[in-house]
């Protein structure tokens, strides 16, 4: 086996030629592909995506995205198409055949099929001029100079060049939907990517104790409370349970290095009296943002003007918002 080829040298290259190919790409952003992603947006039906070999591959990742994005997508295989998942295809849906060639045997075959069903139609190609092509209602143009395979052989270039366009497809088409991150959770509910969309600090701060202390609670009280409530922090309360500050683990330790006489300290003598806050509605990915942000562990949670518990770090650590 020959070990003397220079393998960083050409990993490099294929990134570059993948890359310099997908810039290229946006010479064919024209207003052929405009109107494709308006003729898609305004469609009553669903996008199907069809193709064969690394085609088929590229169709799945298409596919899932426009679903996750909301556009309503479905993959058909183009050589099983011709033998009964036609029939999943309805006359309002569009249909993207995605082929590097536009000549292969099953897209000869099953663009006729298609054009008879009067569904759209639209070639993901890099050879425009293709039988492919020529019978599109709409070209998305995937034309490369030559793949980062040697030989020119092995589809690399030209699968990453689909699924670019197919991704500016699916952007596009969510600029126009107004998609938002809102949306968006509503389609990934799951994992840790889910839960920085949905999952509220209410969801998240109930779990834990309320430590609380007047403001002349002394220094003992205080350091009793902080550590049977377990959050490495108290609220500084008035009779009324207004928020008044918080003293914090830090704070105890600050005030043990100045101090030396400490049977008189009260509560109000070390809280800090203008603490960070979130409201209870809040997303609790913006309470891991405020708190990264103010290099602290945890946050007051607010119900309105009144203190309604404490949020901490370790909270979202065990949440997966980390």
């Amino acid at each position: 086996m020959n070990l003397v080829k220079n393998i960083k040298k050409i990993a490099r290259d294929v990134l570059i030629n993948e890359s310099l190919a997908i810039q290229q790409l946006t010479n064919f952003i024209d207003d052929n592909f405009e109107a494709c992603v308006k003729e898609i947006y305004s469609a009553k039906g669903r996008v199907v995506i069809t193709g064969v070999g690394k085609s088929a591959i590229v169709a799945n990742k298409i596919v899932a995205t426009l679903n996750s994005t909301g556009t309503p997508a479905l993959f058909m295989h183009a050589a099983d198409a011709i033998h009964g998942d036609l029939g999943m295809i309805q006359s309002e849906d569009i249909v993207i055949c995605i082929s590097k060639s536009g000549n292969t045997p099953e897209i000869k075959v099953l663009v006729p099929l298609l054009k008879r069903r009067g569904s759209k139609l639209v070639a993901l190609v890099s050879n425009v001029n293709s039988y492919l092509g020529q019978q599109a209602d709409f070209i998305l143009n995937a034309t490369i100079a030559e793949e980062a395979c040697p030989n020119n052989l092995a589809p690399t270039t030209s699968t990453t060049a689909h699924m670019a366009l197919g991704d500016a497809l699916a952007i596009c088409l969510l600029d126009l939907r107004n998609f938002t991150a809102r949306d968006f959770a509503e389609y990934h509910p799951g994992g840790s990517l889910g839960k920085q969309l949905y999952l509220k600090v209410s969801d998240i701060y109930l779990h834990n104790e309320l430590p609380l202390v007047g403001p002349d609670a002394p220094l003992k009280d205080v350091i009793i409370e902080i550590s049977s409530k377990r959050l490495g922090c108290t609220a500084v309360v008035d009779h009324d349970k207004n928020l008044q500050g918080i003293i914090t683990d830090g704070d105890l330790r600050r005030m043990l290095e100045k101090s030396t006489s400490l049977q008189d300290v009260k509560a109000r003598d070390i809280m800090t009296r203008s603490p960070k806050k979130i409201e209870k509605d809040e997303f609790a990915a913006k309470a891991l943002h405020d708190m990264q942000e103010a290099g602290i562990t945890q946050l007051v949670v607010m119900d309105g003007e009144k203190i309604a518990g404490f949020v901490h770090l370790h909270d979202l650590l065990k949440e997966g918002i980390v």
